[in-house]
């Protein structure tokens, strides 16, 4: 049996999941003209997240920002060190490229997400006053870059075109 922590937690990924499908749901709607829809989809997709949001306050998971990157650095040291590579490896036994590609490009991505967060720390730590830029992110392979996008993302070669800005 389930305690209400575990619950808890079980909500707030199902939540979290179901924020992001409805986003991208809404994508495809809004791409084949069903306006009305894509809204839907991205209302629920809001409230979606107003639940994810009630259940990680609940579990007090929203520290200070020091103890967030923490806690983010632990979580992408484990996606590119343990998770995506038991993907990977398991891909390759099936044979399946697609997945195998995908994993690839997160594996990668998730390792400089790790040291960007690191580097905020560090910074963060020291006292350090930091120049505010804006962030660039590859929608092909969330190739994830502080200032300027490049002019042909390093990791998976798509033009500048790809990337969007984040401010």
């Amino acid at each position: 049996m389930s305690t209400t922590k575990e619950d808890l937690g079980a909500a707030f990924a199902g939540e979290s999941q179901a924020n992001r499908k409805y986003l991208f749901f809404a994508e495809k709607a809004d791409g084949e003209g069903h306006k009305r829809v894509a809204r839907l989809f991205r209302a629920v997709a809001e409230a979606e997240t107003v639940h994810a949001r009630n259940h990680l306050k609940v579990m007090q998971g929203v520290g200070s920002t020091k103890d967030n990157l923490r806690e983010a650095i632990g979580g992408e040291h484990h996606e590119f060190t343990e998770m995506y590579p038991a993907f990977i490896k398991q891909a390759e036994v099936e044979s399946n490229s697609k997945a195998k590609g995908s994993f690839d490009f997160a594996n990668k991505i998730e390792r400089l997400h790790h040291g960007l967060y690191i580097d905020a720390l560090d910074m963060l730590e020291k006292g350090q006053a930091t120049e505010l830029k804006p962030f660039y992110v590859c929608q092909y392979c969330g190739n994830t870059v502080e200032g300027q996008a490049p002019e042909k993302c390093p990791v998976c070669g798509m033009p500048k075109s790809m990337f969007k800005l984040i401010e």
